[in-house]
C-alpha cells in the first residue's frame, strides 16, 4: 500500500514501531489514545488508510481483538476528528463478519453472524464506525483472503509456498476440505486505492476476486511449479471450531462504484511467490 501511495505522489507517513517504506514513520501505540493523537496532529493527514490490527485468527487472546480493533480504531477516528479538516478514510474490515452463511456467494446484502472473535471485533469495530459516518468521508472495505510476497509463514499460502521451496518432503496442516476467495495483494491494494480516491463514502464494500479456490488445488499447483509433490499430515490443532468450508466473494458493489482491473489469476500470485 505505501508503495502504490508514494508511486502516485502521496507523502506517506506510517503510524507504528517498524519501518513501512513510508516517506516518515511515527511511533505510535494505537490502543494509547493520546500516542495516536500527537502522531495525526504532527501528519495532518488529508487520506487515511487503517490497516493496522491483529490478523492472525489464530491469536491467543481474545481481549486484544476488541483492544485492537475496536478501541484502537475508535482512537483514531476521535484523533481524526480534531483536525481542521476530515480527511478521507478507508477502514479494513474483514470478510469473517459473514460467518457461514448458506449461500455460495457473499454479498454486502448478507447480515453478518461472526463465529470467532477476530471476526466479532471487526464487526463490532464496523458498527462504531457507522457511528462517524456522517461526520468525515468513511468507506469500509471488507477484504478476503488475499497473499503475496513478504505475508508471514502464519499464513497459509506463504506457509505452503516455502515448505516448497526449501524442498521440505512433509507439512503440517488443518482442514484440507477448505476453498476461499484468495486475491494477490496488489489487486487488494489497487481496489483500496480506488476506494480511497473515489468519492464513495458511507458504504461496506467487498474486496475480492469472485472466485473460490480449494486448498487441495493450491497445494497441486504450487506443486506443479516445484516439480514434485509434498505429502501432507493434518494436525488437529490447526483444525479451526466452526471453520468457514467456503467463502466466496461478490464483487459486484465494488465494480459499480470504482474501476477495478480484472483480478489476477491464483496461479500467477503463486508463481511470483514461488519465483520470488
Amino acid at each position: 500500500m505505501v508503495a502504490a501511495l508514494k508511486d502516485r505522489g502521496y507523502r506517506v507517513v506510517g503510524l507504528g514501531q517498524d519501518d513501512c517504506g513510508a516517506d516518515v514513520s511515527l511511533s505510535c501505540d494505537l490502543t494509547d489514545a493520546e500516542a495516536v493523537r500527537r502522531a495525526i496532529a504532527e501528519a495532518q493527514p488529508t487520506h487515511v488508510v487503517h490497516l493496522a490490527g491483529i490478523a492472525f485468527v489464530g491469536h491467543g487472546s481474545a481481549e486484544d481483538f476488541y483492544r485492537v480493533h475496536v478501541f484502537g480504531t475508535l482512537n483514531l477516528l476521535s484523533a481524526l476528528e480534531t483536525l481542521a479538516q476530515p480527511p478521507r478514510v478507508l477502514i479494513a474490515g474483514s470478510a469473517n463478519v459473514y460467518g457461514t452463511p448458506d449461500v455460495e456467494v457473499l454479498d454486502e446484502s448478507i447480515c453478518p453472524a461472526p463465529v470467532n472473535h477476530y471476526a466479532t471485533s471487526k464487526l463490532a469495530m464496523e458498527h462504531m464506525v457507522r457511528t462517524r459516518f456522517e461526520r468525515m468521508p468513511i468507506v469500509i472495505a471488507r477484504p478476503f483472503n488475499y497473499t503475496g510476497i513478504g505475508q508471514s509463514e502464519d499464513f497459509l499460502i506463504p506457509k505452503i509456498v516455502s515448505h516448497f521451496k526449501r524442498g521440505a518432503e512433509t507439512i503440517e496442516l488443518g482442514n484440507l476440505d477448505v476453498s476461499r476467495d484468495f486475491s494477490d495483494v496488489r489487486d487488494t491494494v489497487d481496489a483500496y486505492v480506488a476506494l480511497l480516491e473515489s468519492d464513495v463514502r458511507s458504504q461496506v464494500v467487498n474486496v475480492c476476486s469472485g472466485r473460490a479456490v480449494a486448498l487441495r488445488a493450491v497445494l497441486a499447483e504450487v506443486g506443479r511449479l516445484a516439480g514434485y509433490e509434498i505429502k501432507v499430515r493434518v494436525n488437529p490443532a490447526f483444525v479451526r471450531a466452526n471453520e468457514i468450508p467456503v467463502l466466496r466473494g461478490s464483487r459486484d458493489k465494488l465494480v459499480s462504484l470504482v474501476d477495478c482491473a480484472i483480478p489476477r489469476p491464483l496461479s500467477d500470485t503463486l508463481a511470483w511467490m514461488y519465483q520470488e
